[in-house]
């Protein structure tokens, strides 16, 4: 039995030093290095969540390593010895209270931030915001620049300290729209338009990635995003209109069959082409979602089929009423 317990007590610091040396390789994370406000505040609320778990953690850790050394099984041992030793009501008082407390605290910090960060809330800014559509294809990424009429797969281009609204969809299997250094991710589903603010508080080159099991490509749906000065992303702009050749519906519908690609520069794009891919598995433009607040374009398409719906209403009333008044004329005519 001694062999046994002197390897034990070798093997325990050894496999201490291991465990640190495995974790001296995760110095590199992402998502605590963050570039803009989103995925600041999303690090605050990481290391809060943090050190509220290690109020609980820690001590219990720390507990049940000195009872077990404490208590241990030895020739002599000192330890009290309480065979019907049961309950004791300070002790239930902190080892249930502390934990209440910190959920209570947990809880309000977790509903503060969820409600911070709702991905559709614009990020308050002097700047005018730009819009990235985004759209999820096996296996790359297409963005689209409404604004400036260009188009890029697997490559984006922001300026620094300028609000970003992506308006993330799919036209292949779900997936999920993350920059870890800027801000959290955002699901990309067929029929479905969704949401995500994000800024670049720094010039610089940020990874991105689909990260979603999508298929047998899913680990080449990455993708670089440049945060560059205004001038540099103007010119950029310029560069992309002057050399890239225009995107078609047909260079679409080869763009979208399943396959990787290079990063890829197109000077213009169908008109509508995000709306199109939204309602493409649609019936009659019925059943597109939106989610975490609509885009524009289905608020404009929802306030014109009202605005159909009610003139169509008044057009049926219309005509009852001219009906009714036919009736009442036929009715005094044949009296007379």
């Amino acid at each position: 039995m001694k062999q046994p317990k002197k390897a034990f007590r070798y093997a325990l610091p050894l496999l201490f030093v291991l465990m640190i040396t495995l974790l001296s390789g995760c110095s590199d994370i992402m998502v605590m290095d963050p570039k803009g406000p989103i995925g600041e505040s999303q690090k605050d609320l990481i290391i809060q969540t943090m050190i509220l778990c290690g109020i609980i953690l820690v001590p219990v850790l720390a507990l049940a390593a000195y009872i077990v050394f404490r208590y241990r099984d030895k020739p002599n041992s000192k330890a009290t010895y309480k065979p019907n030793w049961s309950h004791n009501n300070t002790l239930e008082a902190v080892w249930w209270g502390i934990p209440i407390v910190v959920i209570i605290i947990l809880a309000v910090i977790t509903v503060r931030g969820t409600y911070a960060l709702e991905p559709s809330k614009p990020i308050e800014s002097e700047k005018e915001t730009l819009v990235i559509q985004a759209t999820s294809l096996d296996w790359k990424w297409l963005f689209k620049y409404p604004e400036q009429d260009i188009a890029t797969v697997n490559y984006v281009q922001i300026p620094e300290d300028v609000p970003i609204r992506f308006e993330l969809t799919s036209d292949a299997p779900m997936n999920s729209f993350w920059i870890p250094q800027l801000g959290g991710q955002m699901y990309t589903m067929s029929g479905m338009a969704m949401k995500l603010h994000l800024q670049a508080d720094e010039q610089g080159v940020y990874y991105g990635s689909g990260a979603n099991f999508s298929g047998e490509h899913f680990a080449d749906m990455n993708f670089e995003v440049h945060a560059t000065s205004q001038e540099e992303f103007d010119q950029w702009v310029e560069e992309v209109k002057a050399t890239g050749e225009p995107l078609t519906m047909e260079g679409y519908e080869a763009l979208a069959e399943p396959g990787t690609s290079e990063p890829q520069f197109y000077s213009t794009f169908p008109e509508g082409l995000f709306e199109k891919i939204v309602t493409k598995y649609t019936v009659d433009g019925h059943g597109a979602h939106s989610g975490h607040g609509a885009v524009e374009a289905d608020d404009a398409e929802a306030e014109e089929a009202d605005a159909e719906m009610n003139h169509m209403d008044h057009e049926s009333m219309d005509q009852q009423e001219n009906e009714a008044e036919a009736a009442v004329s036929d009715e005094h005519a044949d009296h007379h």
